[in-house]
């Protein structure tokens, strides 16, 4: 059965024995992302810091995905391919041919509406509802590193609706907290969050306002760049100012399934609540906010409602980042809180990121075995890829494609380039079917005896992940791609390929027979 809440996924993780209790007095200033670092670094439990400086009473859940056994435990099942399978299942549908075609799809159709999110009219998030007299200093909010630039929301789901069609989206953008009911939402440009956002600025008919010095049309983003370069408070946008507001909500808190669907790089026109619906097997029960019309997860511990102003920038960051590197200052909108619902007691949920491994990685590595057969829908070539924790996701693929014509590990970079949020890819590495892409040290050999760095490498430009600070421009630079595969004849490759060095089958069956008793005779056990 899917986890109700929170609490339900806190109590499977102590009968799991993946959780501790911490009841020594803790700092959010610092000392609990030291604590939680040394714990991530050595694959240690999930954390419940039970007393916590400053917030008597209140507790901190940290680290809830911090290991690859959390993670499948997290989504209720014995291994991560078993959802690539449910996924492969559904994609396997052939459009019916007939009525006993269609009848045989009744059972399947009815199946997929139990993931359908449903609103309820009320919910656990509803006990405590505080529209005046409240604050984000409430709240045992982390600072994670020395040199971030505050306390930082770093485990939200952000909820907004696209202007246009109305869709639902949830994302996972940290948020600097300014002041007791505002915050920074750092929604980079690509992430669905921004385009709602500049949906809104389309709509409230700003770009025309928006030029640059010569006169020429100047776009609402393009000014953004301008501004990044500069620094301090808020910073009105100039020209026909916006009176428009854009409703956001935030929930903290949520039950796994829903706080995992949050990061995940959805398929266009599919809601993440309906995701967490297929992950968890049962629908996202939902309510309305209170202030804001937006519907959020009903057993949320703490919701945030409020508004981004269509005409306020600010500066946010520094802040201490998954790539190892803080994340420098930038412009972003500003959140204003206008409403605060939670539970009675709530427990804070929250993540540090940093150098790997840390929770986000077993996240990630997740999201990619999960989304491997989508991957496949576009690719079909593709038999496996492993995104290595050390390259943070969108530094490094390695794929592993079925080689049928000249050209073609070439063609799958640039498809993977053309794909949502892999467009990000630094580098990618192609290799045949028969290297096992897992396998970093047989991926390190293969391809290193495998290329002509002149003839095998190549370099495109595109757009660039926003965190990256070695890229010429920020959001955009250039991108390597590595073919290793063997190289034919019709590739312009007329020398032979040596063969791999292979023991015989025969040989290792006669020592598979002696190993027991040589094992012994070595010492080896």
């Amino acid at each position: 059965m899917a986890y109700n809440d929170l609490r339900d996924w806190i109590a499977a993780l102590e009968r799991a024995g993946e959780l501790r209790q911490v009841k020594t007095e803790v700092d959010p200033i610092l000392e609990i992302a030291e604590i939680t670092d040394r714990i991530s670094k050595v694959s240690g439990p999930a954390l419940l810091f039970q007393n916590v400086k400053g917030h008597p009473g209140q507790q901190v859940l940290i680290n809830q995905f911090g290991s690859a056994r959390r993670m499948k435990l997290a989504l209720e099942v014995d291994s991560l391919d078993d959802i690539a399978d449910r996924i492969r299942h559904f994609m396997d549908v052939k459009s019916p041919q007939g009525l006993l075609d269609k009848v045989k799809m009744l059972p399947m159709l009815a199946e997929m509406g139990k993931f359908f999110p449903k609103t309820v009219s009320t919910g656990a998030c509803k006990e405590v509802i505080r529209k005046d007299n409240f604050s984000l200093n409430w709240f045992p909010i982390l600072q994670c590193w020395p040199k971030d630039a505050g306390r930082f929301i770093t485990l939200p789901c952000v909820i907004t609706r696209d202007p246009k069609t109305g869709k639902r989206n949830v994302g996972c953008y940290r948020m600097q907290v300014y002041e007791e009911r505002a915050t920074g939402m750092h929604w980079q440009r690509q992430k669905i969050g921004a385009e709602h956002y500049r949906e809104a600025l389309r709509n409230a008919s700003i770009d025309a306002s928006l030029r640059n010095s010569s006169g020429a049309q100047q776009s609402a983003s393009t000014r953004v760049d301008v501004m990044a370069r500069t620094s301090g408070g808020s910073v009105l946008i100039k020209g026909d100012q916006p009176s428009g507001k854009m409703e956001v909500a935030v929930a903290l808190g949520t039950d796994p399934a829903v706080t995992f669907s949050s990061i995940v790089p959805a398929p266009p026109d599919v809601e993440e609540y309906l995701i967490a619906g297929f992950l968890r097997q049962k629908p996202v029960e939902l309510v309305r906010c209170e202030t804001v019309d937006l519907e959020v997860p009903a057993s949320s511990e703490i919701v945030l409602e409020g508004h981004v102003h269509l005409d306020e920038l600010r500066a946010e960051g520094p802040f201490g980042d998954h790539t190892g590197f803080y994340s420098l200052e930038d412009l972003y909108p500003v959140f204003h809180v206008s409403c605060i619902t939670h539970r009675k007691d709530p427990i804070y949920s929250t993540t540090i990121v940093g150098k790997p491994p840390m929770e986000d990685a077993y996240m990630g590595k997740a999201v990619e075995r999960i989304f491997l057969p989508l991957m496949k829908l576009t690719i079909p070539e593709l038999v496996d890829i492993n995104l290595p924790i050390e390259g943070i996701f969108h530094n490094l693929m390695l794929v592993s494609i079925r080689k049928s014509y000249p050209g073609q590990a070439r063609k799958v970079m640039n498809a993977i380039w053309a794909l949502g949020q892999a467009m990000f890819t630094k580098c990618i590495i192609v290799v045949d079917e028969d290297v096992n892409v897992q396998d970093l040290g047989e991926v390190t050999l293969k391809v290193l005896n495998h290329i002509d760095p002149e003839r095998d490498i190549q370099f495109m430009f595109g757009p660039i992940d926003s965190l990256d600070h070695a890229s010429r421009l920020p959001n955009y630079g250039s991108k390597m791609g590595i073919d290793a595969t063997r190289k034919w004849a019709s590739e312009g490759f007329n020398r032979p390929w040596p063969d791999e060095i292979l023991m015989d089958s025969k040989t290792k069956a006669l020592v598979d027979g002696k190993w027991k008793a040589l094992a012994k005779e070595l010492g080896l056990g």
